[in-house]
């Protein structure tokens, strides 16, 4: 599908259904979160105003909250963190922060894997931990993609990073793996955060840069590849995406 721009958002894409919904856990069905969309267009924006994490904390609420998950409604918001949220119609349809690793406030996965990120990060390493990922039932994997790669380029074309971390549950350990290529960098623990069990995962940037520039913009061309990279924008895309993210565009 093509790539729109309007011009208050990091970018506009026209997409179909297609993605069921990835949070922390998987459970039961939820008719209430089903998006009947068709054909929609969809909106990539930075919560970086009240409203607009008004809005990405009601999705985490509304994803989480009836797994039974607590979600802290100020962890939107932290100084070492963008929130990204993409919208459709006038409905927030998926959200996810990405946090930056800092001395003075560290990732959320330091909680329960400091010994791990720090073997990293005497290593020479820059870490970042893409977190709060929700997406309703039924939105186009493109908005998964879309909100992945905007996070890439923020981290590291803009900002040098050069991993990410994230936690999972040990339920979505082999999508991460098969659709972006993570790997496994630490053995399941229990996440004190939302009170389940958790796995830590890697993944080089510079392998996602690579991913990218084979296949980003694939999608609707004859491939073998079964990840979710050719639902990534293509390379020409990306200076776009850089300038308005640089300029806090939403």
């Amino acid at each position: 599908m093509p790539t729109v721009q309007y011009d208050d958002a990091i970018v506009s894409f026209e997409a179909s259904t297609g993605l069921r919904d990835l949070v922390v856990a998987e459970g039961k069905n939820e008719p209430a979160l089903d998006h009947p969309i068709d054909q929609q267009i969809f909106h990539i924006r930075m919560a970086n105003s009240q409203g607009k994490r008004e809005a990405a904390s009601l999705l985490l609420k509304k994803m989480y909250g009836w797994r039974g998950y607590s979600v802290d409604p100020n962890a939107i918001h932290a100084p070492n963190k963008i929130t990204l949220f993409a919208e459709t119609g006038g409905d927030t349809v998926g959200t996810m922060s990405l946090c930056l690793d800092s001395s003075e406030v560290g990732l959320p996965a330091d909680e329960n894997f400091r010994d791990k990120l720090d073997e990293l990060r005497e290593a020479g390493r820059r870490l970042c931990e893409p977190s709060r990922l929700a997406i309703d039932k039924g939105v186009s994997k493109r908005v998964f993609a879309a909100m992945i790669h905007i996070s890439y380029i923020y981290a590291r074309n803009i900002h040098g990073y050069t991993d990410y971390v994230i936690e999972v549950n040990p339920r979505h350990v082999m999508f991460y793996k098969r659709m972006l290529g993570f790997q496994d960098f630490g053995g399941e623990r229990a996440c004190t955060r939302v009170d389940a069990p958790a796995v830590l995962l890697r993944l080089e940037l510079e392998y996602m840069g690579k991913q990218i520039r084979q296949f980003g913009g694939l999608m609707e061309q004859p491939t073998t590849e079964r990840s979710f990279y050719p639902f990534f924008f293509p390379m020409r895309d990306e200076p776009g995406i850089t300038g308005r993210l640089i300029a806090g565009k939403t």
